[in-house]
């Protein structure tokens, strides 16, 4: 290590001490970490679970444009923690840089609230916000400083609140690491349950507009009070002054040797077998053979993003396949982004039957369940998990409507009145549609012109100009008149039903509903399209002095016309055509892929973590808490290369792209772990000090403070099993 290492070790002794206040043997300060951690965790998944649906709803982004961001977002949060252990260790300590980035976070989310404001000078008619390049603006704005503060306050939080621990208090420490991973899941539980609710609310100008100001402003809010909490426990925490940061030196040491190896590359030096060999003329030797133990680990990282790269799809792809199936469980109706809170509940349940009951079991028959096979293992579970997805979007794909290509329109006969007609649509042959009746399926064509004939007397001929790419209906009303209308070309966004009504009576009528007035309807006439939640709806109908009730329960996802037939019968001969079919696939079928790809989690990611902890030296495992989290930055970032490379139309086969890369990955993993030696470090650090002749105690100004070290680790650990 340097000189300038060995007066950062110096400094690093020093610590502020405050009178010691505690409480049930616990230090009353770390209270406050403990809520603090709780409404930041609430806070970042709150705001991530409805992320994606923002995107596509909001801003109106196609499904590809919201993945990429949400991920490019993700990736983002795990790239600057190695900023925020930098800045802790080597400039502003532990606390500032808390408060410092808790600020920039806060304000983050703020912004995020606002980019959801729009008002009524900022809207159309439909609910859509005009000046969208503001709201878009905002957004990544205020995306970046959520990245920069969540991922900057991930390496110190923890490690602060073990900072409070006298050395004697070692039982109370484990409980606090404990209890600070609860809170995490907690909060991520919590969050993914409330703040979708909160978007479900209806809080548009004109239109049934999803709440995404209140499902936002609550996370900015828990933001504000995680913020305070922490100041407000001020005067009571043990602070530890800025003391240089190993990850820096192990840096510049390993530049350092690759410059010199580059410098004397032409020469030949017996004496240096190994490439990191070659900073010996500046660095110490043992920071260099911990330096080694650690890139050996380093190198078993290399196929670990692709894991994550499938892991982090649940927030998105997974998210936006839920808004095409049914959440109606019966006793509770769950909305897409809602089921993200099967991850928080699957783990507080399959961590302690894994460690307690698979693992001893696995043990006891005498199977040799190692560290790497474990994550092996895990990856395999991940890529099954997508399997299943793809499965699961093969049933959709059934469901789903056939649409009209950009060349092509799609039409249907719909005759309300009493009578049934013979229809002619050349190049068609003659069909039949009944009273009160629409044909099954409708008709594709190429032209832009259609002639429709019925089989009357006289014989009625109509002309119509039909637009490309759109689905419309010929309506056959009283008397034999034909009137085309346009249909919905689309299933209708975030689960709605999209109900319109036809009047075939010779009188005008007024339907009402819950929240939904269509207005007069005149005679022969059609209303617009009113959107409808999942749920049982009275239709109040008033023809004149007469008024009946007609009561219809809609799905999630489907689009009705609701004729009014001649004559007037008091709603009993009201009957309706599904243009498109709601949602049949129901929510239940994404439980498998989601117990998959939590099992996966559990098995690789906490053992990961294990082994990366048994491998390093003690100064050295914050280095491969950084190099670990890198692996989950740079796995979003596969999301994006692949789906922008593969350019596939089916979702599912991009499922099963992803599926078939990790277990190629998988493979060669597997191979990595088979040809690794598991190092014991402690024993190869006392070797090589016995060897150089070097006393222990003076080798501790090379190393970083041990407790400190294994404080960064412990948070970690329960982190990276909720990411």
């Amino acid at each position: 290590m340097t000189e300038k290492g060995d007066k950062e070790d110096d400094a690093s002794s020093q610590k502020s001490k405050p009178k010691k206040v505690e409480c049930c043997g616990y230090p009353l300060s770390i209270f406050f970490i403990v809520v603090n951690e709780f409404c930041e965790r609430f806070s970042y998944y709150g705001m991530r679970a409805v992320l994606v649906l923002y995107f596509k709803y909001f801003l109106l982004w196609d499904d590809d444009l919201a993945t990429s961001i949400y991920h490019t977002f993700v990736a983002c949060c795990y790239l600057t923690p190695i900023f925020g252990a930098i800045v802790a260790d080597s400039w502003l300590g532990k606390f500032k840089t808390i408060i410092y980035l808790s600020i920039v976070y806060a304000v983050g989310q703020v912004v995020m609230a606002v980019s959801a404001i729009h008002d009524i000078t900022d809207t159309d008619r439909d609910g859509t916000p005009d000046n969208m390049t503001v709201h878009v603006a905002l957004s990544m704005i205020g995306l970046l400083l959520i990245a920069l503060g969540t991922g900057g306050i991930k390496p110190c939080v923890s490690a602060f609140g073990g900072d409070q621990f006298e050395d004697h208090q070692t039982r109370q420490r484990s409980t606090f690491f404990s209890v600070f991973y609860l809170c995490i899941n907690a909060g991520s539980l919590l969050s993914t349950i409330v703040t979708p609710i909160l978007r479900g609310q209806e809080c548009g100008i004109y239109s049934q507009q999803k709440c995404y100001p209140l499902a936002f402003g609550v996370p900015a809010a828990l933001m504000v009070v995680a913020l305070v909490v922490f100041i407000a426990g001020s005067s009571m925490y043990v602070k530890t002054a800025p003391k240089g940061n190993i990850m820096l030196d192990v840096c510049k040491c390993i530049g350092f040797a690759i410059k010199n190896r580059y410098r004397h590359r032409s020469k030949q030096h017996p004496g240096r077998e190994h490439w990191l060999d070659w900073a010996t003329e500046k660095y110490d030797k043992l920071l260099i053979v911990q330096i080694k133990m650690v890139m050996k680990v380093l190198v078993l990282y290399l196929p670990l993003p692709m894991f994550w790269t499938l892991f982090d799809q649940k927030g998105s792809r997974w998210t936006l396949q839920a808004t095409t199936m049914d959440g109606n469980f019966g006793f509770l109706v769950l909305q897409p982004d809602q089921m993200q809170t099967l991850n928080p509940i699957l783990i507080l349940t399959l961590v302690p039957i894994t460690d307690r009951l698979i693992y001893p079991l696995i043990n006891k028959c005498g199977l040799n369940f190692s560290p790497l096979k474990r994550m092996t293992v895990g990856m395999f579970l991940a890529a099954m998990a997508f399997v299943a997805a793809a499965l699961v979007q093969l049933e959709i794909d059934k469901s789903l409507p056939i649409l009209p290509s950009s060349s092509q329109t799609q039409v249907r006969v719909l005759n309300v009145a009493n009578s049934g007609v013979m229809v002619t649509i050349p190049p068609n042959e003659p069909f039949p549609v009944g009273p009160y009746q629409a044909n099954e399926q409708y008709m594709t064509f190429d032209s832009e012109q259609i002639t429709v004939s019925l089989n009357t007397t006289p014989a009625t001929t109509s002309t119509f100009s039909v637009t490309k790419a759109m689905r419309q209906t010929v309506v056959v009303t009283p008397g034999n008149v034909m009137v085309l209308v346009h249909d919905k070309n689309a299933k209708p966004d975030q689960g709605n039903n999209a109900v319109r009504f036809i009047n075939g009576l010779t009188t005008a009528v007024n339907v009402t509903t819950s929240g939904v007035d269509y207005g007069r309807i005149h005679p022969s006439m059609i209303s617009n399209y009113s959107l409808m939640l999942q749920g049982k709806y009275v239709f109040t109908i008033k023809n004149g002095v007469d008024q009946c009730e007609y009561t219809k329960e809609f799905g999630f996802g489907g689009a009705y016309s609701i004729i009014i037939p001649s004559p007037w019968n008091n709603c009993e001969d009201i009957f309706e055509v599904e243009e498109i079919q709601p949602n049949s696939v129901h929510m239940a079928l994404q439980i498998p892929q989601y117990f998959l790809m939590t099992a996966g989690e559990v098995v690789f990611s906490v053992t990961g973590l294990e082994f990366s902890y048994s491998q390093a030296p003690s100064n050295m495992k914050a280095v491969l808490q950084a190099g670990w989290l890198l692996t989950t930055a740079v796995g979003n970032f596969i999301v994006l290369i692949v789906a922008q490379l593969a350019k596939l139309d089916k979702q599912w086969a991009e499922y099963l792209l992803f599926a078939s890369l990790l277990i190629v990955v998988c493979v060669i993993f597997s191979i990595m772990a088979y040809f690794y030696t598991y190092i014991d470090p402690v024993a190869i650090e006392a070797e090589f000090k016995k060897k150089e002749g070097l006393d222990p105690d003076k080798e501790e100004k090379l190393e970083m403070n041990e407790k400190d070290s294994v404080q960064h680790d412990d948070e970690e650990e329960p982190r990276q099993t909720k990411m």
